[in-house]
């Protein structure tokens, strides 16, 4: 997890089509995270905005994901939190 100015960034690995929207564990620095999404046509990264935007109790314009459009494996930008903020609300 690495701070920059107002924003956190962070590593996830998703597992799309899950049974349920939920972080399961880490991989290495990343934490995995499973969505009921498909990834067909971005829904799968709308998901991911949503999940975390929700969890971390943020607006959903405050959740970017910085790299990663089309892969499993992303890094997500939050602004107006603190890392250590972020650790808290995901349980970390």
């Amino acid at each position: 997890m690495q701070e920059s100015g107002s924003a956190v960034t962070f590593a996830v690995k998703v597992h799309p089509r899950a049974k349920k929207n939920a972080i399961t564990g880490e991989l290495g620095d990343a934490l995995k995270i499973s969505l009921t999404a498909p990834p067909i046509d971005g829904k799968a990264n709308e998901a991911c905005i949503e999940f975390f935007a929700k969890l971390l109790k943020v607006p959903r314009s405050s959740v970017t994901i910085a790299s990663g459009h089309t892969s499993r494996s992303k890094v997500i930008r939050v602004a107006g939190l603190s890392a250590e903020e972020v650790r808290k609300r995901v349980g970390m």
